[in-house]
C-alpha cells in the first residue's frame, strides 16, 4: 500500500511539474520574440541668449557650489563678482582659481550688499536657504537656490511670496527638469504611448562613502577656520563638531537627509512629466544599515505616495526609494508604468518598453482549467477557441525604443541657461518657487513621516499639510 501511495504521488507530482513549466512558459513565450531594441538621438540644438552680462556671486563654496559655478560660467555673458564662505579654506582657493583680486567674504549679507552683483548662486547648508534666499531678494537679486528649497515646509511660503512680490527670476536647483530626456519622457506619457499611467517607481541609490556624504574634512578644521558660531545662528547652539559641518547633510539640524537630497530630484522629476501638483498621502520609513558615523538621518529610506486624479493625470502610486549602500553599486531611476508599457528615465537617456495585454481573457496555462475532468476542459477550450481568434489571444508587445541624449549633453547647462535667459529676456523659468515648493513639501513631509511614524496627508492644490 505504501508503494502505491508513493508511485501515485510522483506521478502526480510529474503531472503537476509539467503542467507548472508548460504555463510558466507561456506569457515569457511571446517576449522571447521581441524585436531588439531600437535607438534614437534625441534631437537637441542649444541656442543661447544675448551676451548681456549678468554678474553673479556665491554662497556657499562648498561641492555642489563648486560645479554650479563652473557650470554658470560656460553660459556666454556671465560673470564672477564675488564668493561666500564660511570656511576659510575655500575663499584661499577661491582666489587660487580665479585671482587674488576677487571679492570673497565669510559675511553673505556683506556680499548682497555689493551693487556690481545681479544675481546669487545659493549653495549653503539647507537650512540656511530661507533667511538668504529672503535677504538676497529683498536686495534685488536673481537667485539660484539649490535645492530642497527650504529646511522646514512652514518656510516655504513666505519665500514664494517674496519671490513673487520681487519680481525677480527665482530658478531651484533640480537640474534634471531641463533635460531632453524628460522634455521626451513628458511628451511621450501625455501622447498616451504607454497607456494610462498608474505608478512611478523612483531609486537613487548610491554605494561609496563619498556618496553618502562622507566628504574629506580639512586638517585645520576648526570652531575658528569654520566661523562656526555663524553657522549656528540659526540652530540650537552647539559644541563645534567638524562632521556637522562638513557633512552637514547626514544631521537634521542642517541638513534634510536622503529625502531633501535625492528623494528631491526624484519628486521634482515626475511632477514634471506628469504635469503633477502634488501627492494627498505620504508615508516613509528608512533604517540605518552602515553608515555608522554619528549621523542622525538614515542611509535607506522607502516612501509611498499617493497621488489623486486630477486633469494633468489619472491617480497613480508613487514608490521611492534611497539606499546608500546599494549592491547594485548605485542608480538613477524614474520608471512610469502605464497599462500598455513603461518609460524609464535613467539620467539624460529613456527607453521606452511596450506590453499591451491580450483582448481575450486568459484561459489556459497557470489557471483553473487543468483541475477540471478532460471531458469539460476539451469543450470549455473549443468554445474558446471559437469566440477569440488566435490574435486576440496573444500579447502585443514591441522592441523597446531607446532614445538617447547627444554625447556631452548636460541639463545642468541646460538649467542654468534657462535660469540667465530669464534674467536677460524675461522667459520664464523651469522650476520656479512654487515648482520647487511643490517637489520639496513632500520630501521633507517623508522626513516627518519617518520620525512621527505616522502617515501624512497633503493638500496638492491648496499646497498645505490637513
Amino acid at each position: 500500500m505504501k508503494n502505491n501511495n508513493s508511485n501515485k504521488r510522483r506521478k502526480f507530482l510529474r503531472q503537476i511539474g509539467a503542467t507548472t513549466l508548460a504555463s510558466a512558459a507561456t506569457p515569457f513565450a511571446s517576449f522571447a520574440a521581441q524585436e531588439k531594441a531600437e535607438e534614437r538621438m534625441l534631437r537637441y540644438d542649444r541656442i543661447f541668449s544675448n551676451n548681456d552680462t549678468v554678474r553673479i556671486g556665491v554662497i556657499g563654496y562648498g561641492v555642489q557650489g563648486h560645479f554650479d559655478l563652473r557650470t554658470a560660467l560656460q553660459v556666454p555673458g556671465v560673470e564672477l563678482a564675488g564668493i561666500c564662505d564660511l570656511y576659510k579654506g575655500r575663499l584661499t582657493r577661491a582666489q587660487e582659481e580665479f585671482g587674488k583680486d576677487l571679492y570673497v567674504t565669510r559675511s553673505y549679507k556683506d556680499l548682497l550688499n555689493r551693487e556690481d552683483i545681479d544675481a546669487v548662486l545659493i549653495c549653503t547648508t539647507d537650512v540656511w536657504h530661507h533667511q538668504i534666499t529672503l535677504d538676497a531678494l529683498a536686495k534685488g537679486k536673481h537667485v539660484y537656490l539649490e535645492k530642497p528649497m527650504m529646511h522646514k515646509i512652514d518656510e516655504g511660503y513666505p519665500m514664494m511670496k517674496a519671490a513673487k512680490q520681487s519680481g525677480k527670476v527665482v530658478q531651484i536647483g533640480s537640474q534634471r527638469v531641463s533635460s531632453v530626456g524628460y522634455a521626451k519622457a513628458k511628451e511621450l506619457l501625455a501622447a498616451g504611448e504607454i497607456g494610462e499611467l498608474n505608478m512611478v517607481t523612483a531609486a537613487w541609490d548610491r554605494q561609496s562613502s563619498i556618496g553618502a556624504w562622507e566628504y574629506t574634512i580639512p586638517d585645520d578644521a576648526s570652531a575658528e577656520t569654520t566661523d562656526w558660531d555663524t553657522f549656528i545662528e540659526v540652530t540650537d547652539k552647539m559644541e563645534f563638531d567638524a562632521k556637522k559641518f562638513f557633512w552637514w547633510r547626514a544631521f537634521k539640524e542642517f541638513g534634510t537627509g536622503v529625502a531633501g537630497d535625492l528623494y528631491i530630484h526624484l519628486l521634482s522629476g515626475t511632477h514634471f512629466i506628469t504635469n503633477s501638483k502634488g501627492p494627498e498621502s505620504i508615508y516613509s520609513t528608512g533604517q540605518f544599515s552602515y553608515w555608522n558615523d554619528g549621523r542622525n538621518m538614515p542611509d535607506v529610506m522607502s516612501g509611498v505616495m499617493q497621488y489623486p486624479k486630477s486633469e494633468a493625470h489619472p491617480a497613480f502610486q508613487l514608490n521611492l526609494r534611497v539606499n546608500f549602500i546599494s549592491g547594485t553599486g548605485g542608480q538613477e531611476i524614474i520608471q512610469l508604468i502605464g497599462s500598455e508599457g513603461t518609460i524609464t528615465v535613467n539620467g539624460n537617456n529613456i527607453t521606452v518598453g511596450y506590453s499591451k495585454m491580450p483582448e481575450a481573457p486568459g484561459f489556459g496555462g497557470y489557471d483553473s482549467v487543468f483541475t477540471f475532468p478532460e471531458e469539460m476542459q476539451e469543450r470549455m477550450k473549443a468554445e474558446y477557441n471559437a469566440k477569440w481568434t488566435e490574435e486576440q489571444q496573444q500579447r502585443h508587445p514591441k522592441g523597446d525604443v531607446i532614445f538617447k541624449a547627444p554625447e556631452g549633453y548636460s541639463d545642468h547647462l541646460d538649467h542654468f541657461t534657462n535660469f540667465f535667459d530669464a534674467i536677460r529676456d524675461g522667459k520664464k523659468v523651469v522650476e520656479d518657487a512654487e515648482f520647487g515648493f511643490r517637489a520639496a513639501a513632500p520630501a521633507l513631509a517623508c522626513n516627518t513621516s519617518y520620525f512621527d511614524k505616522k502617515i501624512m496627508h497633503w493638500d496638492p492644490e491648496k499646497m498645505k499639510l490637513v
